[in-house]
């Protein structure tokens, strides 16, 4: 059960840390708001350059540290299941450099996710031991940063074109 309730939508930081509401879903939140992220991705990222993309998502993750701080305090929660913002970054690092093939950008998902839920280390350090809006998105961050570099070790050994 989540902290979060529809009135606190209200707060601009809750809403956007929500996902605009996606992280009300009362089923898989982080996993609806990672399928939500990748029509935002094919239509928005993946149309950027490598480079222009990667600046996007550093600035929009540290923009995004500061929005879930605020929506923690204004709702009175820590890492709440309702905060998926960090799933939309995390989904889009793990999409960073994928080809805009069907294939690439399931294992891309599916990589996320088993990274995000398992939790190996980093991604178990930073879900522990760093706090507040950091802590939020640091552990979806590090998933994405690994889902990403298999999927480019992948690309190695495949040809995902």
């Amino acid at each position: 059960m989540t902290g979060i309730l529809p009135r606190h939508c209200r707060h601009p930081a809750v809403l956007a840390a929500t996902g605009f509401g996606v992280g009300l879903s009362p089923w898989a939140p982080g996993t609806v708001a990672s399928v939500v992220a990748i029509p935002i991705w094919w239509y928005g990222l993946s149309m950027l350059p490598v480079w222009i993309c990667a600046i996007v998502l550093v600035l929009g993750t540290l923009a995004a540290v500061w929005i879930v701080g605020h929506a923690c305090r204004a709702a009175g929660v820590g890492d709440d299941g309702a905060i998926v913002i960090d799933e939309w970054f995390g989904m889009w690092i793990a999409l960073l450099a994928c080809p805009r093939t069907w294939p690439a950008i399931a294992v891309a998902f599916g990589l996320f996710r088993l990274f995000d839920i398992a939790k190996p280390w980093p991604v178990s350090w930073a879900d522990r031991e760093v706090g507040g809006g950091l802590g939020v998105m640091l552990d979806d961050v590090l998933a994405g940063l690994m889902a990403a570099g298999v999927l480019q070790l992948s690309f190695l050994a495949c040809d995902w074109t």
